[in-house]
């Protein structure tokens, strides 16, 4: 949630600009008031035509959510999809006993998940649907803390202090979990070109406070697959020696929707013992609009039942687990939908058309003697890459802003503590990203290099501008 100040005294004494009444209303020369203030409550009403144009103006201004390469999140739906979702804004999904049929889909979605990585019974598989994976990675975390708590009521809270280990190239939702149920983080640091957590370190931090270690099935900051199994082969043997029985959750909120169906062979879900959960993003390439996430644990001994509310809520006893409560039920039956429309070979052939269109963009910048890849699309639809080490008339942000002048987004960023020295810029390709749009991005690209080339040096930038790019 983005925090913001609340208007000024002058904000709220701002009488607003003039209304066009041509462009507007239908009559010129009716509706000539000013504008509304923008950061007050306006005196009284306009007309909905007029409501409607004051905010549609504005959002013009908005990038091109299609020519958006720093964001995971579904740009693209078919119209048949809008239409039910429409159907649904108005129904609560918290609200079950009223909408029978909306908690219906929501429990067949959690089942197909379950079969999908392969729960040892899908039918004793638990799970719910969440806003989106930081909620969904909440939940799993309070599991692990609780789960670790009824194994050490003797020792916590008042010797005890719990511990999770992760890599320091985790989505952010993981340090606000820590911070925000107190947790320790212990973060695996990046080393030379290891960019995510290995099965070594994670064994290396583990003690008897340990709750779990998070494994990242598509790391956020190149699109790389950690390496799960290996991490619960090593987290074997730290039981084997020392007795300590740490669980692991798979934040799958791209590579959970990806490696199913492009990566078979590849264990990385339930058919690992030691995997107690696993959480996805359906709004990333699970191919739904924003929001909703979802999070499944192997059984219900991985979810401790305490932590399930039965609420009596308008007209029925309801099991809930949920950081949030009222929402709409749109984007869980947009799932569904999803599901029913793409089936297995449906997702196998759009997700492999996407990884199509991320390699074929890397290997023709891996070509470019301006560049050097990090990754090349070939796990995740995503890849890195930073300026050679020749190059010194420009930075990747220089190429970022340049390329946001056409109209392209694409994040510049530096990586975290220890490989504070790298800075990149990320591509990530969705359904929606053809190879005719790559093509134009590479266009683009290519004909700004002369003037990059042409630089004195890299551009002054704020310091605020290189950070770690997350979503």
């Amino acid at each position: 949630m983005t925090l913001h100040k609340g208007a000024s005294p002058s904000d709220r004494k701002q009488s607003g600009h003039p209304v066009n009444p041509f462009y507007g209303e239908a009559d010129p020369v009716a509706g000539m008031e000013t504008a509304p203030p923008r950061h007050a409550l306006p005196d009284g009403p306009v007309s909905p035509h007029t409501a409607y144009q004051f905010v549609h103006d504005e959002l013009m201004l908005d990038g091109n959510s299609r020519l958006n390469l720093a964001t995971f999140v579904t740009t693209w739906m078919e119209p048949q999809a809008g239409v039910l979702m429409a159907e649904c804004r108005d129904k609560n999904m918290i609200d079950k006993d009223e909408y029978p049929r909306t908690a219906e889909l929501e429990k067949r979605c959690v089942a197909m998940l379950a079969d999908l990585w392969h729960a040892p019974d899908p039918a004793a598989a638990v799970g719910c649907s969440t806003t989106g994976s930081s909620e969904a990675c909440m939940l799993a975390g309070m599991a692990l803390k609780r789960r670790w708590m009824q194994s050490n009521q003797d020792r916590y809270p008042g010797q005890a202090r719990p511990n999770l280990i992760m890599g320091a190239n985790v989505q952010v939702c993981w340090e606000k979990f820590c911070n925000f149920w107190e947790v320790e983080a212990r973060l695996v640091p990046m080393e030379g070109d290891r960019f995510h957590l290995d099965a070594a370190s994670a064994a290396a931090l583990c003690d008897e406070n340990t709750i779990g270690v998070v494994a990242i099935l598509g790391s956020t900051f190149d699109g790389s697959y950690e390496p799960v199994a290996e991490i619960c082969a090593a987290l074997d043997e730290v039981h084997r020696e020392h007795g300590w029985d740490v669980p692991v959750h798979v934040d799958g909120a791209s590579g959970a929707m990806i490696a199913p169906f492009l990566d078979p062979e590849l264990v990385w879900d339930f058919r690992l013992p030691r995997v107690a959960s696993i959480n996805t993003s359906g709004h990333k390439y699970g191919l739904v609009y924003p929001g909703v996430g979802w999070a499944l644990w192997r059984d219900t001994e991985a979810l401790p039942e305490e932590l399930v509310f039965r609420v009596n809520y308008l007209g029925g006893d309801m099991p809930t687990f949920a950081l949030n409560f009222s929402r709409p039920g749109a984007q869980v039956v947009a799932q569904y939908y999803t599901f029913l429309r793409l089936g297995r070979a449906g997702f196998r052939a759009v997700q492999q058309a996407t990884r199509d269109v991320a390699r074929s963009m890397a290997e023709r910048i891996g070509a470019l003697d301006d560049f050097r890849l990090l990754t090349e699309g070939d796990q995740l639809p995503v890849f890195a890459f930073t300026t050679a080490d020749h190059v010194t008339a420009f930075d990747v942000f220089d190429v970022s802003r340049r390329m946001k002048e056409r109209g392209w987004l694409i994040p510049a960023y530096t990586f975290p503590e220890n490989r504070e020295d790298l800075s990149v810029l990320r591509v990530v390709c969705r359904n929606g990203f053809s190879l005719d749009l790559a093509d134009l991005f590479l266009s683009d690209l290519e004909s700004l290099l002369p003037e990059l080339r042409d630089q004195p040096g890299p551009m002054e930038r704020p310091e605020s501008v290189a950070t770690a790019f997350h979503h």
